[in-house]
């Protein structure tokens, strides 16, 4: 008779397994994150042992899910880090506070629109689609595209305080 891994039995191998992890890994974070995947992978289904010795299974098994997570991080792109002029660079592209809030509050505003607005708003001063294209996505004719979004882009300019929302600059003059 082959004797089963008992999982009531799993608890008593713990600090051992640790440890080996740890030795394997390098570091206390990783080796924890290999013993609970271990223990995942042992406990999803039953085993049969070929032998009494429970220790000597569950150490092959964290070794081959170590090998396994050095596999699956090798196929993984690697990150490359910046140089601080790159750094400097794309810091100075970022948008500044006062514009990310400016333009959170024309996203809202243009949110609470009514629907035909909204979509026609989104359409052409979001998605950049032309009078002629939004008229076709929406099913609408081109006057109506722009009397909506005259009438829409007005009431999110009332609205939100838009100036360096970043958004199409046109999208106010329509709308005033």
């Amino acid at each position: 008779m082959v004797p089963d891994l008992r999982p009531e039995a799993l608890g008593d191998h713990v600090d051992r397994l640790y440890r080996a992890a740890w030795a394997l890994c390098g570091n206390r974070e990783d080796a924890e994150d290999l013993v609970q995947e271990t223990y995942a992978k042992v406990l999803a289904k039953p085993r049969w042992l070929d032998q009494d010795d429970e220790l000597a299974y569950l150490l092959r098994t964290l070794r081959n899910v170590f090998i396994s997570s050095l596999r699956t991080k090798d196929r993984r792109p690697q990150t490359v880090g910046m140089d601080a002029e790159e750094e400097d660079r794309l810091r100075s592209d970022a948008p500044s506070t006062a514009e990310v809030v400016s333009s959170r509050e024309v996203f809202t505003a243009i949110s609470e629109l009514p629907e035909e607005f909204r979509d026609v708003v989104v359409a052409v001063d979001v998605a950049g689609l032309s009078y002629a294209e939004a008229a076709d996505a929406l099913k609408i004719k081109q006057g109506t595209v722009m009397s909506r979004l005259s009438r829409g882009a007005g009431t999110v300019g009332g609205s939100a305080d838009v100036s360096g929302a970043g958004l199409d600059a046109e999208m106010l003059d329509r709308g005033a």
